[in-house]
């Protein structure tokens, strides 16, 4: 089979990642990115074979596969319309975009072209997660009461090479924050447990980071027949954690990022039977990658854009919570 060839939209971490994961695997890489340096930069670390400064101009190259677009959330909606538009598969990352309408818009255009749209959230290619999901579903906790994801990571420590003022994390207006970009979360509930039936929701700038997009964020998920879900999400603690407990009648599992591992606990002392896991991770996207490249074979995406929807639908659902002050039944409003 001729090797692919993959334009990575957006050339900041993690489209050098995509890039370089992708190359590993066989692909040839062009960039797009408005910025010369950041296209230089990715031209350093990953040969490619075609580098652009403006999107109609690296569509119109008739040898292109795919795109992957790992470019600030304002622009993704726009940018995916356009490669689906030109028949090009897409590996989107998160989240679809800043709102639902565009989000919307986005999945009438990939039903419209009938081109798949593979949704980059990676944390569902994770190990210690699908082993956790496989647990649950097997009744190891038995009726599941109470689930706690805390994401907590202050902003600073993310991209140590540049200031984190001027990333797009910081600023609102390109889709930052931590209620979006963490909104990875959200879709580990979502994948585990499906669609609350409402939710109640803080949104709020608290810490004295230089940012003009939310830092923390705590969400009440509530389900007719399920646990009750919270998530803690910040963006200004140190030290950093990503856990998730999930608390049922058989007793407690713990996934913890740092040390990668499971956890069971049955007993009234704090002792654990643990299960380490030495994947790393660029594992995740590596796995992304594979599936994508799976996608341009003909497989079915296994994270669509009807599941970036259910998020866009959480994450409305909680901005209205925030700003009425009360729970917020989905559909709502």
């Amino acid at each position: 089979m001729a090797e692919r060839h993959i334009l990575v939209i957006g050339s900041g971490s993690v489209g050098q990642r995509h890039a370089a994961n992708l190359a590993a695997l066989g692909c040839l890489i062009s960039c797009l990115d408005p910025r010369h340096d950041r296209r230089a930069e990715l031209a350093a670390a990953t040969p490619v074979v075609g580098a652009y400064g403006d999107l109609p101009t690296a569509l119109g190259d008739p040898s292109l596969d795919g795109v992957v677009i790992g470019s600030p959330t304002k622009f993704h909606v726009r940018q995916a319309q356009a490669a689906l538009a030109a028949g090009l598969p897409v590996l989107l990352e998160k989240p679809v975009s800043p709102g639902a309408a565009e989000a919307q818009a986005l999945a009438a255009a990939v039903a419209e072209s009938n081109v798949p749209l593979l949704l980059g959230y990676t944390w569902r290619w994770w190990p210690p997660l699908v082993e956790a999901k496989r647990l649950l579903a097997e009744g190891a906790l038995g009726r599941l009461n109470h689930v706690r994801f805390v994401m907590a990571a202050h902003l600073a420590d993310w991209h140590p090479w540049e200031p984190y003022q001027d990333w797009f994390m910081s600023s609102r207006e390109l889709g930052g924050g931590a209620l979006l970009d963490e909104s990875h979360w959200i879709d580990q509930a979502l994948w585990l447990f499906g669609l609350p039936e409402s939710v109640f929701a803080r949104i709020d700038k608290l810490s004295e980071l230089e940012i003009d997009a939310d830092d923390n964020v705590d969400l009440l998920l509530n389900y007719a027949s399920g646990p009750r879900v919270s998530i803690h999400l910040d963006l200004h603690a140190r030290p950093h954690e990503k856990t998730i407990k999930f608390v049922g009648e058989k007793g407690t599992l713990l996934w913890t990022a740092d040390p990668n591992r499971l956890a069971m606990g049955r007993e009234i002392a704090d002792t654990w039977q643990e299960t380490p896991f030495d994947c790393q991770r660029n594992d995740m996207f590596v796995a992304v990658a594979q599936e994508f490249l799976a996608v341009l074979n003909g497989q079915s995406p296994s994270c669509t854009i009807a599941d970036g929807l259910a998020v866009m639908e959480v994450i409305e659902a909680a901005r209205q919570s925030h700003a009425e002050g009360r729970l917020v039944t989905l559909g709502d409003g």
